[in-house]
């Protein structure tokens, strides 16, 4: 095969990866990341948000209680984490309008008694995550959702390091006896088609090595549409959080319901 037919594959299968709805708002997003410009900006942009400082978003706290996914203190009652990156603490929205705030929604809509912690730190890396996992599993954790990698991706950390950083996060997990929820996470082709095919399986196989559910791509729906993303083009706005929450509702909720101490009324 030529290097420009096997280059055109490589490319198909790429856009293949991403559910047939979000195709063009992909295909739009990525033209315009590739225009030399643009490209050189928005790289130099995430590569500054990935090293952001998380002063504004702490994560889990010691034995007196957590922080909710609205940022208020709760008592000893089943949890749900969310260990993420600025995906998930709400930059630019706030917590209250954070995926993890929306999923709290659900839940209690579904009169499943549950609280979610949103253990999301800006610039956090698939690394920082096993550096706070303890922390993040204290309590009575019950279900961990891991939505980390998209700040690997931007900065081309070998596929490799981000899937054993990975597996070190789900297998000390259920080693507590914790059920988990990966999210998957797509690489832009800024380091090459090569690299981002690989980064796309790197979730898949963690999925099938530890038979956990995998949201396929929690970004999906959000990418390349402008209501769904802020200015800066990288963090998902209010509305953009419920797309995110309307992906992984689908796998958390079956994972809630098996293991909910018991249904509480819905509000009215």
């Amino acid at each position: 095969m030529s290097g420009f037919s096997r280059t055109a594959a490589c490319n198909n299968h790429l856009v293949a990866l991403i559910s047939p709805t979000d195709q063009e708002h992909l295909r739009r997003s990525f033209a315009e990341m590739t225009r030399p410009v643009r490209l050189l900006f928005s790289i130099a942009v995430l590569l500054s948000i990935a090293t952001i400082a998380a002063s504004g978003m702490p994560g889990p706290q010691g034995p007196q209680g957590t922080l909710t996914a609205q940022g208020t203190r709760t008592e000893e009652v089943p949890r749900i984490v969310a260990l993420g990156d600025s995906l998930t603490s709400g930059r630019g929205i706030g917590r209250d309008h954070s995926y993890p705030a929306v999923l709290q929604e659900r839940l209690d809509e579904a009169g499943l008694r549950f609280e979610v912690v949103n253990a999301g730190r800006s610039g956090a890396t698939s690394a920082d995550g096993v550096r706070r996992l303890s922390g993040a599993l204290e309590g009575n954790v019950r279900v961990l959702v891991v939505a980390l990698g998209a700040n690997d991706g931007l900065r081309g950390t070998p596929v490799e390091r981000l899937k054993s950083n990975l597996s070190h996060i789900v297998s000390q997990a259920r080693a507590r006896g914790i059920s988990v929820l990966v999210c998957g996470m797509e690489a832009l082709p800024i380091y090459g088609l090569d690299y981002s095919m690989q980064f796309h399986r790197a979730y898949r196989e963690l999925a099938e090595q530890f038979e956990v559910p995998l949201v396929p791509f929690m970004l999906a729906g959000v990418i390349g549409r402008e209501e769904m993303m802020q200015r800066d083009r990288i963090h998902p706005t209010a509305a953009g959080a419920r797309m995110i929450a309307d992906n992984i509702w689908p796998y958390l909720k079956p994972l809630a319901e098996a293991i909910a101490p018991a249904r509480i009324a819905a509000p009215e």
